[in-house]
């Protein structure tokens, strides 16, 4: 016998899952929720509240960065077939859950649901529906440059630095209100366009954060050098503390071509969070109650985006006691918090039930 036929064959080995970044995921969902608990539910507007002006700042900027830091995939053999069906695949798991729900919260949540679609459609943010829409855009940016990218005879880092700049360049436009329409704070009426009837605004001001983490992960060797170092931390930590207290209060380093202190407290933030998972990593794995709790929210996020809208409680006169009474930022995030996981779980209960069957486990949550 050949010493060959006796030899046993071995899987290719893969790399351990990054379980912190699961469950980082999931804490980021239980923010989305409590931000709509207390935005929707209580009726607390952003500037009002004494948490929200300050965990919008990251909030789904850390979403999209996790979205790209995933999206980066090493050993992708590119093909035009391979780009086709990513596509396809992304098309259906995106697009159609997002038309389902969206359809029966019109007529679940609105008094009149022929209305409510056509308000809703001339939304940019398509009555909280517009994040599947919007990530399926930068879906569809993203594989074709990567098809592209391969091509290439040797890889290069300015490819995707160069896509990553022109991005960072139209998202500043969205806050330059005397030079486009489009942008936060343009103070002449506009009529209905294509980029709010699209969502495109929305893929505008977010996009910068799908390629940060796509970039973070393609370098990931690299960027944990810098996050470990002594320097790091206390420097981003001082500048970050001098940016949201401007973003947030002092209002004093506009300008006119760029809002420098915003944009740089939503890069920053996010990194500090994404540091402090990672560091923390042990406390999040599946040994532990926290750790299994936020991956397994994490894996759920599709569901429980999806699902969330239905279950939002209608708490006005808790909004009007804290605008009455005064802000805590403990007390205003960890009530929001504690009823996000109460509509979580709700949704959590609802995914199940529903992908007892194979066809909405497929065609409503993606899972085959």
């Amino acid at each position: 016998m050949h010493p060959t036929d006796t030899t046993p064959t071995t899987a290719p080995v893969r790399k351990p899952r990054m379980e912190w970044l699961d469950a980082m995921r999931g804490f980021t969902m239980i923010l989305v929720v409590a931000y709509h608990v207390a935005q929707m539910g209580f009726l607390q507007p952003v500037k009002q509240s004494s948490s929200l002006s300050f965990l919008v700042l990251f909030r789904m900027p850390l979403f999209f960065f996790v979205s790209g830091f995933l999206a980066y995939k090493a050993q992708m053999t590119w093909s035009a077939e391979t780009l086709w069906q990513l596509v396809v695949k992304k098309v259906r798991i995106q697009m159609v859950p997002t038309i389902v729900f969206f359809l029966f919260a019109a007529a679940v949540l609105y008094p009149h649901f022929g209305a409510a679609v056509e308000s809703n459609l001339h939304s940019p943010t398509k009555g909280g529906y517009w994040f599947t829409l919007v990530l399926l855009y930068m879906f569809l940016i993203y594989y074709p440059f990567a098809y592209l990218e391969s091509k290439l005879k040797r890889p290069s880092w300015v490819p995707i630095t160069l896509l990553f700049v022109a991005s960072l360049a139209v998202y500043e436009t969205c806050f330059m209100p005397h030079h486009f329409w489009w942008a936060d704070g343009y103070r002449k009426h506009m009529p209905t366009t294509l980029l709010h009837d699209t969502s495109l605004i929305q893929l505008m001001k977010y996009l910068p954060f799908f390629l940060f983490g796509n970039i973070v992960r393609r370098y990931w060797d690299k960027a944990q050098r810098v996050m470990d170092s002594q320097w790091f931390f206390p420097l981003i930590t001082v500048v970050v503390i001098f940016c949201t207290l401007d973003t947030l209060k002092w209002h004093t380093l506009r300008m006119a071509w760029a809002n420098l202190p915003y944009t740089l407290s939503k890069f920053l933030l996010l990194t500090i969070v994404v540091m402090y998972f990672r560091h923390y990593a042990e406390y999040f794995t599946q040994y532990t109650i926290v750790g299994r709790s936020l991956q397994y929210i994490g894996r759920r996020t599709l569901d429980i985006y999806l699902i969330h809208f239905l279950f939002l409680p209608n708490l006005p006169a808790v909004g009007a006691f804290f605008k009455e009474n005064g802000h805590n930022f403990a007390i205003d995030t960890t009530l929001s918090i504690l009823i996000a996981l109460v509509v979580i779980a709700f949704c959590i209960i609802t995914s199940n039930i529903l992908r007892i069957s194979p066809l909405f486990r497929k065609y409503l949550f993606g899972r085959s």
